[in-house]
């Protein structure tokens, strides 16, 4: 998918299924944080640190949002909703 749609689809289903970790489908973990970071990982493996920086009561994932588009699917990124990962200024983040 392109970006554009990708971020669509975050928006979308943000709405929905905002911190609805009580219906996971994709689940590789029981906690929603770690599920999130390994969701991403899988989609677009790294060597590094996953987090790119922690804010105030927020942090920011270190993922190609380019390279994300290509790989993610719809219920992928319902699943990183789910865990509370939000899309803004060409970033991953979620609250902690």
């Amino acid at each position: 998918m392109t970006n554009e749609e990708m971020i669509e689809l975050f928006d979308r289903i943000k709405d929905e299924e905002l911190l609805k970790f009580n219906k996971p489908v994709l689940s590789k973990h029981k906690r929603c944080d770690l599920n999130a970071m390994l969701i991403l990982d899988e989609l677009c493996p790294g060597t590094g640190d996953i987090i790119a920086y922690a804010g105030h009561d927020e942090i920011a994932f270190d993922t190609d949002i380019n390279e994300l588009a290509r790989v993610i699917t719809t219920e992928q990124i319902r699943e990183l909703v789910r865990c509370g990962v939000f899309y803004q200024d060409d970033s991953l983040y979620m609250y902690v």
